[in-house]
């Protein structure tokens, strides 16, 4: 499994929105979205 299917997979097992992991690691909403797709993983 790579890093971008573990994070959404752990994020959904929680029932988080990509907001609400955002706001916990205090990140945009966009770099979530970009971790899950493989994008960026900074």
């Amino acid at each position: 499994m790579i890093l971008s299917e573990k994070i959404m997979i752990l994020r959904k097992q929680k029932g988080w929105s990509q907001e609400q992991l955002a706001e916990r690691l205090e990140v945009s909403r966009q770099a979530v979205s970009k971790w899950e797709s493989g994008v960026s993983l900074r």
